[in-house]
């Protein structure tokens, strides 16, 4: 069965909110969900989700694939960079049960620190925004 991490329609007409989950690829957007992740309510301002992140990237590892919509909120919670470094340390998803989540946020914070540091140090100096590679530079020598 193809998995798929998608947004589910729950709200009403004019009114849209959304459950993130994970369902079988080839079934349409309100079909039955295997497993429910999360919210997203794109009409309060500044829009507002909350996803489980260990149950989130435990589907990742299982080889769920994500929307590009889903793939958004995902990466904004911090859920795709813990995923990438699972599958650049070669975390799989049997081994995920004996890796915890947990050793795998320490890289996600210190990346969050040091994007967040370059943007203070540019904006203290006006400089324009630090490219992503610049970013990653930082973020290798930070480790």
């Amino acid at each position: 069965m193809p998995a798929k991490i998608r947004l589910k329609k729950v709200g009403r007409k004019g009114q849209p909110s959304y459950r993130v989950v994970v369902l079988d690829g080839r079934k349409p957007r309100d079909a039955k969900v295997v497993a429910d992740l999360g919210h997203y309510d794109p009409k309060t301002h500044p829009a507002t989700f909350r996803i489980d992140n260990e149950v989130a990237l435990k589907w990742l590892l299982d080889g769920a694939k994500p929307t590009k919509a889903a793939r958004d909120l995902l990466s904004k919670s911090g859920v795709m960079m813990a995923w990438d470094a699972a599958k650049r340390s070669g975390v799989t998803a049997k081994d995920e049960s004996e890796v915890a989540v947990a050793e795998v946020a320490p890289e996600v914070a210190a990346a969050k620190a040091a994007k967040a540091e370059a943007k203070a140090k540019a904006k203290a100096k006006g400089e324009p925004k630090p490219t992503p590679k610049a970013q990653a530079d930082e973020v290798e020598a930070a480790s």
